[in-house]
């Protein structure tokens, strides 16, 4: 039989990072992705295939599916577009240049990738195309609008193409998680720093009581969370399955924040994001 072809982006940790290595223990030929060079040079030192893909950067997104394409023979059994980032702040706070640098790595990026895979797919007669969203796909919380934007865009785009693919050999599925350890809270400080005018806002005394605290302070695991290797187990099932599910939840929040927002009214959904956030 012949092996399997993955392309992983975002595996310098987290998510991404035990993906790859779940995957290729499995069998696949994994080509694990990262935005900095000093990451790929880590994981090809465990063995792996590293192209540099940075979603904000054509070249690399054209220079790094090219160099799967080339180990392959111009094949690619699937695609996990994984990397993002958030940049915290409350909305009124948020300029909007930052609001368009968080869609071109959290969206746009993710987009031209796919497309760029999805010919291969055709000619292949097969495929899977993997997006890891999140509840914040389809839920929001306070402090977290851009992030929650980009999700929720990326949702939109995933059922569109779910449904236009219908009439092909490839699947197209999202997966959604809820906490899970990372790094995405640590990661999004410097953008946080960069874009944040926090002492300027009429909502500074908010800053510090709430989210600086949450930035800043290593108060251990959110209730729920889970390992990585949570989201791994479902992507096994998106990619292994003969019928894939259109969308994966993971962690309990995620189950429990689908079924609130099909059955409550929106003030009562609003009043238990607020206590949430």
């Amino acid at each position: 039989m012949t092996q399997r072809s993955l392309l992983i982006t975002g595996c310098s940790s987290g998510i991404g990072l035990d993906a790859a290595r779940g995957l290729r223990a499995r069998g696949w030929q994994v080509f694990a992705a990262c935005k900095k060079p000093r990451d790929c040079a880590r994981l090809e030192a465990e063995g792996f295939v590293s192209p540099r893909i940075d979603y904000t950067d054509t070249a690399s997104i054209e220079a790094g599916l090219a160099q799967v394409m080339e180990v392959t023979g111009g094949t690619l059994d699937a695609l996990f577009n994984n990397g993002a980032h958030a940049i915290p702040g409350a909305v009124e706070d948020l300029p909007t240049d930052a609001l368009r640098a968080n869609f071109e790595a959290n969206f746009f990026g993710w987009h031209e990738l796919t497309r760029r895979v999805i010919p291969v797919m055709r000619a292949q007669g097969h495929g899977r195309i993997v997006q890891n969203s999140s509840v914040l796909g389809f839920v929001t919380l306070p402090w977290r609008a851009s992030y929650v934007s980009t999700k929720f865009a990326l949702e939109g785009l995933t059922d569109t193409l779910r449904i236009e693919m219908a009439d092909t050999p490839i699947h197209v599925i999202l997966i959604e998680p809820g906490p899970i350890t990372s790094r995405i809270r640590e990661n999004s400080i410097p953008h946080f720093v960069k874009w944040i005018d926090w002492r300027a806002s009429p909502r500074a005394a908010q800053y510090e009581s709430r989210l600086l605290k949450r930035l800043y302070d290593d108060s251990g695991p959110d209730k729920f969370e889970l390992p990585a290797q949570a989201v791994t187990d479902k992507l096994i099932h998106a990619l292994e399955s003969p019928r894939p599910r259109p969308r994966y939840y993971v962690t309990t929040p995620t189950y429990i924040m689908g079924a609130a927002r099909r059955l409550l009214p929106t003030r009562w959904l609003d009043r238990l994001i607020r206590k949430a956030g």
